[in-house]
């Protein structure tokens, strides 16, 4: 009996400063573990920067009457961000080129307008790539040297839909690459045109 009233009595002098203690980490000298807060508005880091603006170039497959030709131009995109991965775009292109022999009369020089807004999501701070896509809905414009007739000036509704990838060259400028379908209505018809878009992305 004895020599088990000395047994308790050792566990009970050993348990007693060891439970003051605590479990293993909750103590003083434990290290704070790293705070989980949700990073999803938070801009401070050159990843996760809330404004976007690129100029590109593009070159656009244009189908108006079953005869696709092709122009060249110049495009804007602001995005404003409100989270990690989604945002709000706006965007704005210009088109110059010549019909060839797909018009009758041929030949015609045409000039084209596209502006919009819309939804933007990419997948941001996971190293050099940020992939991301776009729907943006708008009015597109065309403008040819024959002013008269069916291909004269005509503005319809217009959407373009698509994405493509940043390459991240610096802490706020990228490259991009971009390809869009852009669907419009002219002529009481749906058209369905192409876009290829590339250039730099300035994050700010």
């Amino acid at each position: 009996m004895r020599r088990l009233l000395v047994l308790i009595g050792f566990i009970l002098c050993v348990a007693g400063p060891a439970g003051a203690q605590g479990p293993a980490g909750s103590g003083a000298d434990s290290k704070p573990r790293p705070s989980h807060r949700s990073s999803s508005h938070n801009f401070s880091s050159p990843d996760f920067t809330p404004w976007q603006f690129s100029v590109d170039y593009q070159y656009n497959r244009i189908n108006l009457t079953g005869s696709p030709f092709s122009t060249n131009g110049l495009s804007t995109d602001v995005t404003r961000y409100f989270t990690r991965w989604f945002g709000v775009e706006g965007q704005l292109g210009f088109g110059f080129g010549n019909t060839g022999a797909t018009t009758s009369p041929a030949n015609l020089t045409m000039k084209s307008l596209f502006a919009g807004g819309g939804p933007h999501m990419a997948y941001r701070g996971h190293g050099r790539i940020e992939p991301w896509a776009h729907l943006v809905v708008g009015m597109q414009h065309f403008r040819f040297t024959q002013t008269a007739g069916v291909l004269g000036s005509n503005t319809a509704l217009a959407g373009a839909a698509g994405g493509g990838a940043d390459y991240r060259l610096g802490t706020r400028t990228a490259f991009r690459v971009e390809a869009d379908v852009i669907e419009t209505r002219f002529f009481s018809a749906n058209q369905r045109h192409f876009q290829v878009v590339s250039g730099l992305v300035f994050n700010f």
